[in-house]
């Protein structure tokens, strides 16, 4: 059995930083192909809010590039620490697909920054892992975060190990792993 323990206390929101996000997609051109351009690339927010209205307003879209133009939107909501509004078009995106793993992801993340529901900013990563998103490394670390807060550091420390396996090269999760300490505790066995 191990135990885990975490050798220094670092903020937790220094260590989540900006909201990281993970955008999805629209094959095609359009308005919602910018509005997740906008999202993937952070344009000037007034700007990139506009063409995401633009997009939704008039544009004839795919149940999935509606979702996924609600979620690109909702990015776009995050970085301007709009969590209202950002929860609001997650939300809307899963009424519309319920299986959109990046907006379980991109809503465990809002919550996670809101702060006092951490269970359930846990809750939507796990789906939203469990649905493979493209990029799940951003859903493990911010899952490693919210267990933390949680006090639970073996998942905190297997979460960032997911993170760093799932991105490699990407310093975030390292540096992170770098405050536990796994120590091997022998187990009475009979």
């Amino acid at each position: 059995m191990r135990r885990f323990s975490v050798l220094a206390v670092a903020s937790l929101w220094a260590m989540l930083g900006a909201p990281a996000d993970a955008a999805v997609s629209i094959i095609g051109g359009g308005l919602a192909r910018e509005c997740y351009l906008a999202a993937e690339s952070k344009f000037e927010r007034s700007m990139a809010l506009d063409v995401c209205n633009r997009a939704l307003q008039t544009e004839v879209l795919k149940l999935r590039d509606r979702a996924a133009t609600l979620v690109n939107r909702g990015i776009i909501h995050m970085q301007a620490r709009d969590l209202k509004r950002a929860l609001a078009d997650y939300d809307a995106a899963l009424a519309l697909m319920p299986d959109l793993a990046e907006a379980h992801v991109n809503r465990g993340i809002a919550l996670l920054h809101k702060g006092g529901v951490d269970r359930e900013a846990v809750a939507a990563l796990t789906r939203g892992l469990e649905l493979k998103p493209m990029r799940p490394e951003v859903a493990y670390y911010t899952r490693a975060v919210a267990h933390e807060i949680l006090g639970d550091a073996r998942a905190a420390y297997e979460d960032y190990q997911a993170a760093a396996a799932a991105r490699p090269g990407w310093e975030d999760p390292i540096e992170q792993l770098k405050r536990f300490s796994v120590q091997r505790v022998p187990t009475a066995r009979g």
